[in-house]
């Protein structure tokens, strides 16, 4: 399982690093997920949160990159740091630096909590 995990990992590494946030989540959530923005309400439901990362990526206009490294994984769970730079259409740059936790469950994401600096 852990093979798996990091296999994963590596292909979110490349997607995400393309701004390629929609593709790396139809391919890897659960329809069942659950993802929670720091101690914000947790997204439940695969179709909520591709529609939230949708209406966010309509309010970018300047993708910086982002970043993932220090991977770990355990068990079913893996973690990794973060960083991320964009830009929204009302001119505000976001700087991002996060640890995610990741649950896992047959090659897919069903639970993932960002934990920002």
């Amino acid at each position: 399982m852990e093979n798996q995990i990091k296999n994963a990992l590596l292909d979110l590494k490349e997607l995400l690093g393309k701004g390629q946030f929609i593709e790396a989540m139809e391919k890897y959530l659960d329809d069942d997920v659950v993802l929670q923005e720091a101690n914000n309400e947790p997204k439940v439901g695969k179709e909520v949160c591709l529609q939230a990362e949708k209406e966010l990526l309509a309010t970018v206009t300047d993708f910086g990159g982002y970043q993932m490294k220090n991977i770990a994984v355990s068990g079913d769970t893996s973690y990794y740091e973060a960083v991320m730079d964009f830009t929204t259409n009302d001119g505000t740059k976001h700087h991002f630096e996060q640890v995610n936790r990741t649950q896992w469950r047959n090659g897919k994401i069903i639970n993932e909590r960002y934990f920002h600096a």
